[in-house]
């Protein structure tokens, strides 16, 4: 959002760095899209399967270190 009293000219030093980075490399946004959808985008959950799952736990007793001997 630009204001009109905003100097409209000015760079930052680190918006130039990342212009010039990514002039050097033009595969750099889609190399950091596909490293969040490898680490960060999970696929849907499905609920029956979910659901499937927590009604097949085993219940753990309280204290798991105590032994019942």
């Amino acid at each position: 959002m630009k204001f009109s009293k905003q100097y409209s000219g000015y760079t930052s030093e680190f918006t130039q760095f990342i212009d010039g980075l990514k002039k050097k490399n033009p595969a750099l946004e889609q190399s950091q899209r596909d490293g969040r959808a490898l680490l960060w985008d999970k696929a849907p959950i499905d609920l029956e399967a979910r659901q499937r799952a927590q009604e097949s736990g085993v219940a753990q007793q309280p204290y798991v270190y105590q032994t019942k001997g």
